[in-house]
């Protein structure tokens, strides 16, 4: 099948070098299409598009980003469409007339209700978000026709930036937020919030301008895969807004919480007290310098991230609030819309809950990890060093890399041969800083021993570099000790952790996130920010080598049997056949000039079961038998006035020989003939002259006493030189043929049922 691959970075994120869980999905689904389209973290183009691969960038295309060359891709990739990285163009899109005007603001005035919090709600009504912070019936309402009015406006104009920047849409929103109703933080808003606002909003709806949604692109997919929810998913809604294309959303990290950390709503928003830590995307940006969630600057763009170094004004309270009812909006719709939702582990799964999603639709689809990477330290003899304790991953206060140098500082003072590598992934901005004070605090902690860029005899604790140049892989800094360590108070799903535990080794951690989960029974788990627990529990283990072998050898299995990427792989094949089959995309086949071809699609397509064979007829041809019925089989005489209980399936042939009778007339204790294929259910019991025929209503004419015999074989179908079926019904009339051999049966049989060729569809009873 053909695969629309919605990412939320750029081709190079997805693919190439230190490619993610995007290449390996891709790579491992050989027999599978892809087109990738990917739309930038921080959107910051004009009315962006697409370019296709090996295409050169347009300057007046609405996409303008190049897309790699074609030996970075995997073979599947069959097209690369990228969102542009280039500065904003606030002319963007064709200038709209009255009547186009008029429709944009009426749109715009539905969106931003949704989004601003309560008001304009019907008497009685909640409003549309409720006190549990999620969008309530008549919101999403509002949200959906808004949004998808304005996604039909910017399809037919080429984009609508200057719309929504324009000073009608900033007077939209200003009116809208001061009506009564309103949340208080949205009424003390000024004249410079409604522009902040107007420009963001701006921002999270470019994707409505992409020119990705024709026959060509999305419209030719046979399935949406957005890799994240929010903006990264709004293609995948339009797909299935104008084309009818499947939507399968995949959350690793929670984009609404990413949103709440950054802005620092969550400590004051019912959803983010209700679930509890997540992780996720944004999460060391979303907590301060002492790894409390809340980081004082604000989004760049609903739920997005700046590029480090970048210095955008803060946004004000009631921005803040305008653009966390966008996002929950906006993550409700998703979570509608979708066929199906893949959380990446519980804690994900009850903050979708928690938004709206519905549970039938959530698969847990843990991220894999490439186990043969680490095969030759999981599975060799040493077990390494069993007085080190070791910690890898990236700095940042919500590392907690503080509580674990003092609690390292109680190990070492009670078990002196203790020692502490710390493999560090190169680090920048607010991460280079935390990381230069973890250094200073274990040089004044462990002043006797010193503290050494690399790993010395006489140096209780080491700081050393993890990837990129020179530095040490995640299986080496793993085969240096038979301890892995993780101190973290913030946390989403711990790969850190499963890398440990794919080496075999036994692990140490905090309850954050999904370590738990992850962990099961092969570690020791301790409170977050409690020094002495983890101090307690590192001692635990490095004082008996024997339980640290048992513990990594079960870790390893764990690991293998639970979180590789060819798991990964392996369901997610599943998930897409899943979704076909539930949500197939039904296309109307068209001519040169693009008139409706009838016919072009044969009625077998339409049958929801399997063709049987079926005998030939004296004249030629064969029909398929009648749809067949689920249910009970009916067993027993037919009494007077019986029906064929059941509901039609499908449509399959009548076949197999009458039990307990030969192959004359049906005698007064002879069974009806065998099993009826292609849906199940056997007529068991005697029928008896002068009894209703099967499937017949209450009250219908008998069976005739000198009806034909039900054959022990396939009814063969009339022919287009006139044959008909053979015998008669009751009152002699022949049964009715096809027009010309056509595949419909048209007219009525006598007991008023009918057939709606052609084969295949469905009739409400049976009444054959």
């Amino acid at each position: 099948m053909r695969i629309g691959l919605l990412t939320d970075g750029g081709c190079q994120d997805a693919f190439g070098g230190s490619a993610g869980w995007c290449d390996r999905l891709v790579r491992g689904l050989a027999q599978h299409e892809f087109d990738v389209y990917a739309g930038h973290a921080v959107c910051a183009g004009g009315a962006s598009g697409a370019s296709g691969t090996g295409r050169a960038a347009d300057p007046g295309a609405r996409c303008s980003s190049p897309a790699p060359s074609r030996s970075e891709l995997p073979p599947q990739v069959r097209t690369v469409r990228t969102a542009p990285a280039g500065p904003a163009d606030r002319d963007g899109g064709a200038a709209l007339g009255r009547r186009e005007r008029r429709r944009f603001l009426e749109h715009f005035s539905d969106l931003v209700t949704a989004v601003r919090g309560a008001g304009n709600s019907p008497a009685g009504s909640a409003g549309p978000v409720d006190s549990a912070g999620s969008v309530d019936a008549s919101g999403a309402a509002w949200f959906a026709e808004g949004l998808y009015g304005l996604a039909e406006l910017a399809r037919e104009h080429g984009g609508l930036a200057a719309a929504l920047r324009s000073e009608p849409a900033v007077r939209t929103v200003e009116s809208v937020c001061r009506t009564p109703g309103a949340q208080r933080s949205v009424h003390t808003a000024a004249v410079t919030d409604y522009l902040a606002f107007a420009g963001e909003l701006e921002r999270a709806l470019r994707p409505l301008s992409f020119d990705w949604y024709g026959d060509e692109a999305l419209g030719a997919v046979d399935l949406c895969h957005a890799v994240s929810g929010g903006t990264t998913a709004l293609p995948g809604l339009l797909a299935k807004r104008f084309f009818g294309v499947p939507l399968l959303v995949t959350e690793y990290g929670v984009d609404l919480r990413a949103h709440y950390l950054a802005t620092g709503i969550a400590s004051g928003n019912a959803v983010g007290s209700a679930v509890g830590h997540s992780g996720g995307a944004g999460t060391s940006a979303g907590v301060d310098t002492l790894g409390r969630p809340g980081a004082p600057a604000g989004p760049y763009a609903p739920g997005v991230f700046g590029p480090p170094g970048v210095s955008r004004p803060r946004l004000s309270a009631p921005v803040r609030a305008l653009l966390a009812g966008f996002r929950r909006a906006l993550a409700a719709e998703v979570y509608s819309q979708a066929a199906l939702i893949t959380p990446g582990d519980a804690r994900i799964r009850r903050w979708q809950r928690k938004c709206g999603a519905d549970p039938a639709k959530l698969r847990t689809v843990h991220p894999g990890v490439d186990a043969d990477r680490y095969a030759a330290v999981g599975e060799a003899a040493d077990p390494g060093d069993p007085y080190t304790l070791v910690w890898m991953g990236r700095t940042g206060p919500g590392k907690d890399l503080v509580g674990l140098l003092h609690a390292f500082a109680d190990v070492h003072r009670r078990e002196p041969r203790a020692r502490l590598r710390l493999f560090a992934r190169p680090a920048a901005g607010e991460e280079a800083g935390y990381l230069a004070h973890c250094r200073s605090l274990a040089a004044h902690l462990f002043a006797d021993g010193g503290v050494d860029v690399l790993p010395a005899a006489d140096s209780p604790v080491s700081f050393e570099p993890l990837g990129g140049d020179g530095g040490w892989t995640t299986a080496e800094a793993c085969a240096s000790g038979a301890v892995a360590v993780s101190a973290s108070s913030v946390e989403g799903f711990p790969h850190t952790l499963v890398e440990a535990m794919l080496c075999g080794r036994a692990t140490v951690s905090t309850d954050a996130g999904a370590v738990v989960e992850v962990i099961g029974g092969t570690g020791l788990v301790v409170p977050p920010r409690s020094p002495r627990a983890l101090a307690d529990a590192c001692l635990a283990l490095l004082g008996d080598p024997a339980r640290t072998a048992r513990l990594g050898a079960a870790a390893r299995s764990r690991a293998l049997e639970l979180f590789t990427s060819n798991r990964n792989t392996a369901a997610f094949r599943a998930l897409y056949l899943e979704v076909i089959s539930r949500a197939p995309v039904h296309r109307d086949t068209v001519g040169a000039y693009g008139e409706p071809l009838p016919f072009a699609r044969p009625a077998e397509t339409l049958v929801p079961v399997r063709w049987g064979g079926s005998a030939p007829y004296a004249g030629g041809g064969s029909l398929p038998r009648p749809s067949t019925v689920v249910g009970d089989p009916g067993a027993g005489p037919v009494g007077t006035g019986g029906t064929w209980p059941g509901t039609v399936v499908g449509a399959g042939p009548l076949s197999g020989a009458r039990p307990g009778s030969g192959s004359g007339s049906e005698g007064a204790e002879g069974t009806r003939s065998g099993a009826v294929r292609g849906g199940g259910g056997v007529r068991s019991g005697p029928a008896r002259a002068g009894s209703p025929r099967p499937g017949a209503a209450a009250g219908a004419d008998t069976w005739p006493a000198g009806a034909p015999a039900w054959s022990p074989v396939p009814v063969p179908d009339p022919a287009p030189d006139g044959n008909v079926w053979p015998g008669s019904l009751s009152g002699g009339s022949a049964w009715p043929r096809p027009a010309g051999g056509a595949s419909a049966w048209h007219g009525p049989v006598p007991d008023a049922s009918a057939w709606h060729g052609p084969l295949g569809v469905v009739v409400k009873e049976a009444r054959t």
